[in-house]
């Protein structure tokens, strides 16, 4: 494997989520980072967006305590304003969060996002690749 990932907020709702058929393979890239076999990396901005997104399934308690274990797991790349401007000017990304996690990504040094939606990434400076692909790097 990799030394370097940032995991998009899909793959860590699934861990998070238990949703299958995505479960398995976000459970073995969060337990690769638990184990130090890589070292993995999350968008400040996911932690937000989780927050809000995990609010049907968790109360806001469950929510802070699932959030911090994550943090205490990753390493977290925040969000300034060389990022967004970088971001905004990037007129290839169709989606502006997508382009986020890329200028994170880059600023961390990953060579991979971990991520269920490559096909936002075709542009992306940093390869996107699937969970399972990447699992069997």
């Amino acid at each position: 494997m990799v030394n370097r990932v940032l995991v998009d907020t899909n793959v860590l709702l699934d861990y998070l989520l238990t949703r299958e058929p995505f479960y398995k393979d976000a459970e073995k890239i969060v337990l690769a980072c638990v184990d130090g076999k890589v070292k993995g990396c999350i968008a400040a901005h996911s932690v937000s967006n989780m927050f809000f997104i995990l609010r049907k399934d968790y109360n806001a308690g469950e929510r802070r305590e699932a959030l911090l274990n994550l943090c205490r797991i990753f390493d977290i790349e925040g969000i300034d304003k060389a990022k967004l401007l970088s971001g905004l000017q990037n007129g290839d990304f169709s989606d502006f969060e997508d382009c986020l996690q890329m200028e994170c990504a880059k600023a961390y040094g990953a060579e991979y996002i971990v991520t269920r939606n490559i096909d936002d990434y075709k542009t992306s400076e940093i390869k996107a690749i699937l969970p399972k692909d990447y699992l069997e790097l």
